[in-house]
């Protein structure tokens, strides 16, 4: 039951090597005492109340605000901090996400000629999570890990879960080959099968896709998956190409637009200790600036010394033919070449190369900020030597999930039944054997819950069960630190450093106590 856990230990461990199991099991003040009856040979059943079990456990909870680092990293060295827009300064309610599912499903109506019956489906907000991988041929949504394996148990045909066994006979394994995952920037081109959903606004597209998908089963309508998905990804890029999101938000910001105060409080902090800004976004001048207006103030283009709009990026950091060209406020589009570029302008398009060349700002004394992990953050710092900061607004509730008590006694326990299974497995007497088999079935057992705690259907953006998410992988690449929201830089002055947790190599031994950041 939930307050008793029952912890079978072997004689010989318990004799010989009680410190391994003290530090799996039970707090050092807990002495193991093989006073309680004889089950059968060398054999021993303990019983302890759960919460004997808790002083062993972590009290420290983590802060949802604190900026986390892959790569140490001080601020004192940083000159110049550079931003995109959407959820990085601007971030968005749930009711954004509803409104993109909206417009993409009448959009398939209309334009596609797909049936009717889909006006039925509405946005369901907790059914994906970002980072998510798409089979576009067999039209099958699942999540995979840091080493390419697909984490049985959430993979999904339309808004129904795959079974194990039709997964392992379809993949002959749970393995995804190199050659059919999607390219370095996450899209499914030249022979790729496998679209990686990175940034948050997939998220009604991997909604959308699931119910179009449900809708034909149910109908046992005969379809194309291929051209299934080329349609949901074009009419999701009409929501945006075609400016229809941004007039509906525009037009009742108040709605759709939130945390304001807190990015404006980040950006009058850089202002008045000098620092240089510039914004970098792939959303249109208007919309810019009636968000940042909202945010900010009237004056927000004062605080940073460049603006660019309609970007392009992904292309904006590779595709050097793009020359910038300004805009003026009212939107038009000036034919004068750029020599420099100028605070109080606006520029269009342009190329990262170019940028550089006309800004100097190279090196990392720069510091740019995007939510994007593929295209904004893996260029900047792999060719061009930027520090970045990755926002992940999902961070701070998988933060306020992880500091549960129910998480934290789940995941002691999951941690000490690997750490008994891998202890006692060099046992090979029956009795042994049998209870080895017990825990690994317990083990298993436990293992979707720390799935189901954070999303039923596909867990963790971080972690499958055991391994860290292909998306953290990515994460721990490109982003020199990454936090919540652009607000958490409010609990740090200039000069502060950011240190990764030295987190001992699978050959090292834990010389040092783990610790958790805090602040």
């Amino acid at each position: 039951n939930p307050h008793t856990m029952s912890i079978y230990i072997h004689w010989k461990i318990m004799v010989n090597e009680c410190s391994s199991v003290q530090r799996y099991v039970l707090p050092q003040q807990y002495l193991i005492v093989p006073n309680e009856r004889k089950l059968q040979n060398n054999l021993f059943f303990l019983s302890l109340p759960f919460s004997n079990l808790i002083p062993a456990i972590s009290t420290d909870s983590v802060n949802p605000d604190t900026i986390f680092a892959n790569n140490e990293m001080s601020l004192r060295d940083i000159e110049i901090y550079g931003f995109d827009y959407d959820y990085t300064l601007a971030f968005y309610s749930s009711h954004l996400h509803t409104l993109i599912f909206n417009i993409a499903r009448d959009i398939l109506i209309t334009k596609h000629r797909y049936p009717e019956g889909l006006r039925k489906y509405e946005y369901i907000p907790n059914f994906a999570v970002r980072g998510l991988h798409y089979d576009v041929q067999k039209a099958l949504l699942m999540k995979i890990d840091a080493f390419h394996y697909i984490q049985l148990g959430t993979v999904y045909r339309g808004l129904q879960p795959v079974s194990d066994e039709e997964v392992i006979a379809m993949y002959e394994g749970c393995h995804v080959p190199l050659e059919i995952m999607s390219d370095f920037y996450g899209k499914s081109s030249h022979g790729h099968t496998m679209k990686q959903f990175m940034d948050i606004f997939s998220l009604p597209e991997m909604t959308l896709l699931s119910c179009v998908n449900d809708f034909f089963m149910k109908h046992n309508i005969d379809y194309e998956p291929v051209h299934l998905y080329k349609d949901v990804k074009e009419a999701i890029r009409d929501v945006h190409v075609k400016g229809i999101m941004y007039r509906a938000v525009e037009a009742d910001i108040d709605k759709y637009i939130c945390y304001g105060e807190q990015s404006q409080a980040v950006l009058k902090k850089l202002s008045a200790h000098g620092k240089k800004m510039f914004l970098i976004t792939n959303s249109p001048f208007d919309f810019v600036d009636r968000g940042m207006s909202y945010i900010v103030g009237k004056d927000w283009r004062d605080l940073f010394d460049v603006v660019i709009v309609h970007a392009d990026k992904p292309g904006f950091f590779n595709d050097r033919r793009k020359p910038f060209r300004r805009v003026t406020d009212k939107g038009a589009l000036l034919w004068d070449r750029i020599h420099r570029l100028e605070k109080g302008q606006i520029y269009k398009q342009g190329n990262l190369y170019e940028f550089l060349r006309l800004t100097g700002w190279r090196g990392s004394r720069v510091l740019y900020f995007g939510d994007h992990i593929y295209s904004d953050l893996a260029d900047l710092t792999l060719k061009h030597g930027w520090r970045t900061g990755a926002i992940i607004p999902e961070l701070r509730k998988e933060i306020k999930i992880m500091n549960t008590q129910p998480y934290v006694h789940m995941m002691t326990w999951l941690q000490s039944l690997t750490g008994l299974i891998e202890q006692m497995q060099v046992h090979r007497d029956p009795a042994s054997q049998a209870v080895v088999e017990e825990w690994i079935r317990e083990r298993e057992a436990m293992r979707p819950q720390t799935k189901d705690i954070f999303n039923a259907q596909f867990g963790s953006l971080f972690r499958t069960y055991h391994n860290p998410t292909y998306f953290s992988r990515r994460l721990s690449r490109f982003a020199d630190i990454y936090m919540a929201s652009i607000s958490c830089l409010l609990n740090y002055d200039f000069q502060h450093t950011f240190f990764p947790r030295r987190t001992p190599l699978q050959h090292e031994s834990p010389f040092w106590p783990d610790h958790t950041p805090s602040l």
